[in-house]
């Protein structure tokens, strides 16, 4: 049985290797100026290369191995433009306030309701006047669409962080009337043949976008942009994501 406090370093190996999204992040923080917020930072796979891009990050994050794995991999340079702070991003207070706050990696839709009521009112608090907000998830008109089951599929092989042996991804998803839950496997393959699995799930909830939109407004959000993928095109039924740029009211 794998330890599970391998999996933050495990997730960064995993996910650092999926970049389609950076250049957009980059593109808003180049928008804004003064100092960013990014709500759930994990291992840092967004924040690093926002502070590589020479701006003041801070970085909220709860998971106290996420954090351990992000320190370890910050360069002197990249330390001197961040701030991390372990903290439950739905209930936070800073006493700064930010022209842009990020929320990438799809972790909006994995919220319930109230947590996104106690998220928006921190992130309204430490915005400064006219800043924004922004988060992507997975469609989730295109999510409800989908067949109540997949098979397993095989995604990556990336070298296991301790001893460099191969660990082949795979992942496979359920979806309920409420929730679309995606569940990777790491397989860890070791040299006598034997393979140590860790699995891990995460739920969305599949919230409707006007609910969303409803839930922002009623925060005290006024202007919306809605893209349906990285490449910032216009959001339409069958976009692969629904990214939203919120602008807080004065």
């Amino acid at each position: 049985m794998t330890d599970q406090s391998i999996y933050p370093s495990l997730y960064h190996a995993h996910h650092s290797l999926y970049t389609e999204d950076i250049p957009f992040w980059l593109t808003l923080a180049e928008e804004c100026s003064g100092e960013l917020l990014e709500l759930g930072c994990g291992s840092g796979r967004v924040l690093m290369r926002l502070a590589e891009a020479g701006r003041h990050v801070y970085g909220i994050e709860l998971d106290a191995g996420m954090l351990r794995v992000l320190r370890r991999l910050l360069s002197p340079d990249q330390r001197r433009q961040v701030r991390l702070i372990q903290a439950d991003f739905t209930r936070f207070r800073l006493e700064r306030r930010f022209g842009l706050v990020l929320l990438p990696c799809n972790t909006y839709s994995t919220l319930n309701a109230m947590q996104r009521q106690s998220l928006l009112a921190c992130v309204r608090w430490c915005l400064q006047p006219g800043g924004r907000f922004a988060f992507s998830i997975p469609n989730p008109q295109l999510l409800q669409h989908l067949p109540r089951r997949s098979e397993a599929e095989a995604e990556e092989i990336f070298p296991h962080p301790v001893d460099g042996e191969p660990v082949q991804v795979s992942s496979e998803w359920r979806r309920t009337s409420r929730q679309f839950i995606l569940t990777w496997r790491y397989d860890h393959l070791l040299p006598d043949g034997r393979v140590d699995r860790l699995s891990v799930s995460v739920a969305h909830e599949l919230t409707a976008v006007q609910e969303y939109l409803a839930e922002l407004r009623s925060a005290g959000f006024i202007s919306f942009v809605q893209y349906g993928d990285f490449d910032f095109s216009s959001f339409t039924p069958d976009s692969p994501n629904w990214i939203l740029l919120a602008q807080a009211s004065d």
